[in-house]
């Protein structure tokens, strides 16, 4: 398996170059709305903080990130990236990183709150790291602001799907505490595509954003998922 990892990666990055539908790998979808703490989560998983921060929506194209596990003979660094589109430059500082992440996205989506389907894809080798394929989407929302469309919400929702109806995904549904669990979009969604939970775990972000005299016991327990 450890042989196989790295050439259905290679496989999946020349789906992508050629236009055509990628083999339906396992992987691992952060889905949530706006300000959810969704991309923390993802930064927390692979232990280096590397994405675009800021107000309302941050993530406005998909980010398809590749984690490969090498050995310790990294020469003293935590690990090195490397974009699809950028052919064979490594990026050793992540905050570079994050400055390549929103500069690729402004291409296509603009500077101006506006989204794009078309995903950013990511490698990133690490021996700090296990191999696996996590996506980071756009945050659910429903009122268009900047140059967003009317049908913001709808497009959103289209390319939510689009990642989580993969049987091989695993969905990870972030919703922050201080909401309700009941009106969660991103559990909501992750429903359409997984009725019995099979393969989607509620995170729960926030706690300490909570009002006084409240608790995320239910949430924790499970209650109501």
């Amino acid at each position: 398996m450890e042989k196989l990892i790295p050439v259905i990666n290679k496989l999946q990055d020349v789906f992508h170059t050629v236009g055509q539908d990628a083999i339906q790998l396992p992987q691992i979808v952060v889905v949530g709305t706006q300000s959810s703490g969704k991309s923390s989560v993802l930064e927390n998983l692979v232990g280096k903080d590397f994405l675009p921060r800021g107000s309302g929506i941050v993530t406005r194209r998909p980010l398809i990130l590749q984690l490969v596990h090498v050995r310790e003979d990294t020469e003293g660094v935590w690990g090195w990236a490397k974009f699809l589109h950028t052919n064979d430059k490594l990026f050793y500082n992540f905050d570079d990183v994050r400055n390549e992440i929103e500069q690729e996205t402004d291409k296509l989506a603009g500077q101006n709150k506006g989204i794009s389907g078309e995903p950013i894809r990511l490698t990133v080798y690490s021996p700090h790291v296990l191999d696996l394929t996590l996506v980071d989407l756009p945050g659910i929302t429903k009122v268009p602001v900047g140059d967003q469309p009317e049908d913001i919400e709808e497009q959103l929702r289209t390319i939510v799907l689009q990642y989580i109806r993969n049987p091989n995904s695993i969905i990870l549904s972030v919703t922050a505490a201080n909401t309700d669990l009941a009106t969660s979009e991103a559990l909501k969604l992750a429903r359409e595509v997984d009725a019995e939970g099979n393969r989607t775990l509620a995170v729960c972000t926030k706690l300490d954003l909570m009002d006084a005299g409240t608790t995320a016991d239910d949430l924790l327990s499970g209650k109501g998922l």
